[in-house]
């Protein structure tokens, strides 16, 4: 087996390994069907075949676009086991942005969800004389079984493929949006994803074999993927959950070991286990407010790295068994953390949960560089991102910009070499764009974006990241955006929660339909 760092090699490992843990869980007529990694291998090396069957050469790309779960994640492992590029698309993508996609791209091939999709796509063909197939997931059965009848013919066909794969070839192309004009094509190559599940995989006391996750975020995200490919290093076990409405049900039922959010999520569930601590009376709320108590002076004690005093741990036990662990439970009760990254997290709302001994970890990627920095368990401090990740060289700049260097950093923009400069300039340190400081001890402080601070009319500079995080602790408010550059005064743009505003609404004896009339 070849030794460069791909991800066919990463996959084909996996699939040799003797794993008493699933690969994956997939909710099926109201139950949780476990897929084993050699059931797993098969389907891959099955739709490996069938696309080397269809023509399929290693660099050319091909388009995935639908929602999480296994169809993506098998596809996508048998994509790059015969060495093509895999350009992720969001199912919400609208089809302009598909078709400049996949224009830019030069896609030769997409699988889209289902036939709702298949016309719209096919529609694009016209103008796209490049895209030879258009596949819905419902034709992955039939590329499995031209696939089986490929590998009787050549059956060492794909293990040839997947050799020639070299860890500088170009693994995938990921679209960011950016603030003004189209969005860039991200190259990342498979040493990058390699060294990024290296780094994870070598992390002491963080993820490890046969842990249990829940997985929502889009795999067209490359923190998303980033946990799919991991998974086939570690060897842990993902549970897909692709709508975000029953995520809640999904982790009391698989009780994950870990999970990774945006912190949207944890901004919901924190105004759910408020409102339910609210609504307690009389002894009820008295032994509350004394669990919450005791729960913040053990929390405060742990952020320092200090044991808890004979008294307080008794307290401590007492105060977990009776009102404590029964949050942690609506999170499956085996939650050794959770991971929160894409935006700031409330530091508030951190030490929330620590109060219940839920540990969330904040940390920094971008899709040029998937992870840079994270906390860790037993190594970790609110309110900052974490100290770099092995591998990963942080730098800030002298306007306070953080620019970052690494093995796991992407190779440039598609076919934009003027961003690519100005992203890398000549010393190929990267300008993330974003403000920032490290502390004494390393740990990475995001303060604001390079592009978003406001000078209003009268001179003044404004971070507007702090308001819009104040204005967004409002259970009913879901996003706030401040605006003011070249004004005299800011204000704010803010979007409601429609769950939330019902519930409000019920509470102050009002008709639901009379706020969400759309519901």
């Amino acid at each position: 087996m070849s030794d460069q760092r791909t991800l066919a090699r990463l996959w084909r490992e996996a699939a040799a390994e003797e794993r008493r843990h699933s690969a994956y869980l997939v909710h099926e007529n109201g139950a949780w069907r476990p897929v084993s990694w050699q059931e797993a291998a098969r389907r891959v090396d099955e739709l490996a075949h069938g696309l080397l069957e269809l023509g399929l050469q290693k660099g050319d790309r091909f388009a995935i676009l639908g929602s999480t779960g296994l169809d993506w994640a098998l596809l996508d492992f048998a994509l790059l086991s015969v060495g093509a590029a895999v350009v992720p698309i969001y199912p919400t993508s609208s089809p302009s942005e598909c078709a400049y996609i996949l224009d830019n791209a030069n896609v030769r091939g997409i699988a889209v969800e289902d036939e709702e999709r298949r016309p719209e796509i096919g529609g694009l063909r016209d103008r796209l004389p490049q895209l030879e197939h258009v596949l819905t997931f419902g034709d992955l059965d039939e590329l499995s079984a031209r696939g089986r009848e490929h590998a009787a013919a050549h059956p060492e066909a794909v293990a040839r493929a997947a050799a020639a794969v070299d860890e500088d070839d170009l693994l995938t192309c990921i679209y960011t949006s950016g603030t003004t004009g189209p969005p860039k094509g991200c190259l990342l190559t498979n040493r990058s994803y390699f060294a990024m599940t290296t780094t994870l995989a070598d992390l002491p006391g963080f993820i490890r074999p046969g842990d249990r996750t829940v997985l929502f975020l889009p795999l067209a995200h490359n923190f998303g993927r980033l946990v799919h490919f991991a998974a086939a290093r570690v060897g842990f076990t993902i549970a897909f959950c692709p709508d975000v409405r029953e995520l809640g049900g999904a982790i009391e039922q698989v009780k994950p070991h870990f999970f990774a959010s945006v912190p949207r999520v944890y901004e919901k569930l924190h105004a759910a286990v408020q409102t339910q601590l609210d609504q307690a009376t009389g002894g009820k709320r008295r032994l509350i407010g004394w669990a919450l108590r005791i729960g913040r002076e053990a929390s405060e004690l742990r952020q320092r790295g200090q044991p808890l005093p004979a008294l307080l741990a008794f307290q401590y036990r007492l105060a977990d068994r009776l009102v404590l662990s029964r949050v942690r439970a609506k999170l499956g009760g085996e939650l050794r953390f959770g991971v929160s990254g894409g935006a700031p997290l409330a530091r508030e709302i951190l030490e929330f949960f620590h109060t219940f001994d839920i540990l969330i970890l904040e940390g920094y990627g971008l899709t040029e560089y998937t992870t840079a920095t994270t906390n860790l368990p037993g190594r970790y401090r609110f309110g900052t991102v974490g100290r770099p990740l092995p591998g990963c060289e942080v730098r800030i700049a002298e306007d306070g910009e953080i620019l970052l260097c690494g093995e796991a950093l992407f190779s440039g923009y598609y076919r934009n070499e003027e961003a690519t400069r100005e992203a890398l300039g000549e010393d190929g340190w990267f300008r993330t764009g974003d403000i920032g400081e490290l502390d004494a001890d390393g740990f990475l402080r995001i303060t604001d974006r390079k592009k978003d601070l406001i000078a209003t009319s009268g001179g003044k500079k404004i971070s507007p990241q702090n308001i819009e995080q104040l204005l967004q602790r409002s259970a009913l408010v879901s996003h706030a955006l401040i605006i003011g550059d070249r004004r005299p005064f800011i204000s704010a743009l803010v979007t409601l929660g429609e769950d939330e505003l019902e519930e409000w609404a019920l509470g102050q004896g009002l008709e639901s339909n009379y706020c969400c009339p759309a519901r």
